[in-house]
């Protein structure tokens, strides 16, 4: 009862590892290379909760490889090279390579990064990395490039049901109480698709149950779960649980155009340890997503802010977070450009197997120019105004409209070129 109920539930092997059958079912690539006794490095991509650090320990454990852990928070370039020291000492003829497994190794700088390379291509060891990000952009491409990514995805309610009947079963502490799961939804609701929070919440709500109930028998419904996870709240998010609840306020807010929200979840995640890149990072989608054509230099700002921080670091990083943040918040907003691409790409899902108009094609041969290739079209700086009326969209598609202009003063000059240029088509 010492170890926390995640702890004492965790998988030992794949029949226990639920959820991420599209890697470990029986076509799944991390299962052939354990069938096949044969691993190279990879990184696990997915949100927290999923079995990223398990999925590594059962790999090694099923191909009797050493396993060695880090965790990019506390560990530095000493503590790799440590590691490695140790693989090449252990190295014997024929003898596998052992694991190092790097949680959270989109927090490694470069320099540590750096100190990884050797031994990877080298094979004195093979690397598996978690990460929460995606790894394109915090991983060094010469690490990335001897690395396959996998995505781990987000467990749905039948997994999380799953898990939950095999913690009443076979916790032994668990299964020395009666309980009875009389509704699920609360549960599933607080762990998000998370496995560690799921198992949190059902030892915080049995822990506060048995400690004031002297029946027999455990009845959990979503009333019980509501009532001692808010009596528990320190114990539930005393390792940031709230993590995506803040991150979706601060979205909203900005979005909302509200700069005193917009900053005060800014700093709920400072607060917290989020990670200033990936603020950084939510601040360029925001300035694309919804504030968009209304005002272009949002996305200007934004990049530079993501740019500045990496060179800056804390804790001098809050203030152009804070600045681009409420710049953000009270610029004028616009989600055309989101719009647009998602029903062009809706579109082109319904029709994509339309051609290409003849005269927007090249004819870098004599037989594409005498098939029609390139004919009839007119290069539109050889007109008035640097522009000519001819059709773009393949046939069938004439009418086709994706972008529509919103109401704010950029767009508002947007929309009278394009019906100057396109008369009654807007």
């Amino acid at each position: 009862m010492n170890q926390p109920l995640a702890e004492r539930l965790r998988p030992q092997n794949l029949d226990h590892y639920f959820g991420q059958e599209h890697l470990v079912g029986p076509n799944g690539p991390i299962r052939k290379m354990i069938e096949n006794k044969s691993v190279s490095s990879f990184i696990l991509w997915g949100p927290p909760g999923v079995g990223k650090t398990t999925l590594a320990k059962i790999v090694a454990r099923l191909l009797e490889r050493p396993f060695y852990e880090l965790s990019a928070i506390n560990s530095g370039v000493k503590d790799v090279r440590e590691v490695i020291d140790k693989a090449k000492k252990q190295r014997f003829f024929d003898t596998p390579n052992p694991i190092l497994f790097i949680d959270e190794i989109h927090r490694f700088s470069k320099a540590q990064q750096d100190s990884l390379l050797g031994a990877v291509e080298q094979g004195v060891v093979t690397l598996i990395g978690a990460t929460t990000e995606n790894p394109s952009f915090e991983v060094i491409s010469p690490l990335l490039s001897r690395c396959q990514v996998y995505v781990l995805k987000h467990v749905d309610a039948s997994v999380l049901k799953k898990i939950v009947d095999r913690a009443l079963d076979e916790d032994r502490y668990l299964a020395s109480l009666s309980v009875e799961i009389k509704e699920y939804e609360a549960l599933l609701r607080f762990s998000g698709g998370d496995v560690r929070k799921l198992l949190n919440v059902i030892e915080i709500v049995v822990n506060a149950m048995v400690s004031q109930n002297d029946t027999d028998k455990l009845v959990i419904d979503n009333d019980a779960v509501q009532k001692n996870l808010q009596e528990n709240l320190a114990l539930y998010d005393k390792k940031g649980e709230m993590h995506y609840d803040i991150i979706s306020a601060f979205i909203k807010s900005v979005r909302g155009g509200d700069p005193d929200a917009s900053v005060y979840y800014l700093a709920r995640m400072l607060e917290g340890g989020e990670d200033v890149k990936f603020i950084s990072r939510r601040l360029v989608i925001l300035a694309s997503e919804d504030i968009g054509l209304a005002n272009p230099n949002a996305l200007l700002l934004a990049n530079a802010t993501f740019d500045a921080v990496h060179k800056v670091g804390m804790p001098e990083s809050r203030i152009l977070l804070s600045e681009c943040t409420i710049y953000l918040a009270t610029s004028p907003k616009s989600n055309s450009a989101y719009s647009a691409i998602n029903e062009a790409i809706a579109e082109v899902r319904r029709t994509g197997h339309l051609p290409v108009p003849l005269h927007l094609r090249n004819a870098p041969t004599k037989l594409m120019s005498d098939l029609g290739y390139k004919k009839g079209y007119k290069y539109s700086h050889a007109y008035d105004g640097n522009f000519a009326d001819q059709q773009f969209l393949p046939e069938g598609l004439q009418n086709g409209r994706f972008y529509t202009p919103q109401e704010n003063a950029q767009e508002k000059k947007i929309l009278e070129r394009l019906r100057k240029w396109w008369k009654s088509r807007f």
